[in-house]
């Protein structure tokens, strides 16, 4: 599924670009994964597991866009890439009618606007689909600015994995569900 390019304002005034991945996008797309994955412990991968090529990204970009159950949303500011989002439908017949999304930024581009812009893009579409009634997405004990973010959309939790996340030192934390219903 291909998201149509659109143009934002970030609370800082600078322009903002939501729009596909495209194959150009995959060597640095594989940078950004690995500086995510260094800056927060928020993320579910550390960036010694970020082990693709830019060859398999631009692979995965594609079936992406050819896929009607993915959709993905790259941020560019000022030519950089600052984040992206995953919106992901399910398409067997006992879970068609929810869907998963997936959401980072860099941090230099947290309190911008840009995670409240992509959530309503990411809103928009899963209402058009049809049979689909659900929201799902999880969050890391502690990652407070995201579960603001979650619930300003109107995300609720509704249950949690135990220790679901250990981290490299072995702090182990709870691992958040919330659904939003459409």
């Amino acid at each position: 599924m291909i998201f149509e390019t659109k143009t934002i304002t970030l609370k800082d005034g600078r322009t903002a670009i939501l729009r596909p991945a495209t194959a150009a996008d995959a060597a640095p797309a594989v940078e950004w994964l690995r500086q995510t994955a260094a800056e927060t412990d928020f993320i579910l991968r550390v960036p010694e597991e970020v082990t693709m090529t830019p060859e398999q990204e631009a692979a995965f970009f594609e079936r992406v866009a050819q896929s009607p159950y993915d959709m993905m949303i790259w941020c560019e500011v000022d030519g950089e890439l600052a984040g992206n989002c995953h919106l992901s439908f399910h398409n067997k017949v006992k879970t068609r009618h929810r869907c998963t999304v997936a959401i980072g930024l860099t941090k230099k581009f947290w309190n911008l606007g840009i995670g409240s812009a992509m959530f309503r893009e990411m809103i928009a579409v899963a209402e058009k689909q049809e049979g689909v009634t659900q929201m799902e997405l999880e969050f890391i004990e502690g990652n407070s600015r995201a579960r603001a973010l979650y619930e300003k959309m109107g995300f609720r939790i509704v249950g949690y994995r135990p220790n679901g996340i250990r981290l490299q030192d072995g702090t182990l934390l709870n691992e958040y569900l919330m659904v939003r219903p459409l």
